[in-house]
């Protein structure tokens, strides 16, 4: 994982498709959605911090 479309792609891959049209809340609710995958053991410890970062990266552009 690189970049945003990444992580979109990784929750795509688990039915989990995020637009509200604000991207504040989309960051949010992609990082929610990151924390219950790797809660459920659906994720690997590696691809969670790895997609918690890019989303932190994110957020910080704004």
């Amino acid at each position: 994982m690189k970049n945003l479309y990444d992580v979109m792609q990784l929750l795509k891959r688990y039915g989990t498709i995020i637009y509200t049209a604000d991207k504040e809340a989309d960051l949010h609710l992609m990082e929610e959605e990151i924390r219950e995958l790797y809660r459920l053991q659906f994720i690997s410890a590696k691809e969670f911090s790895t997609a918690l970062l890019i989303l932190r990266s994110q957020h910080s552009k704004d």
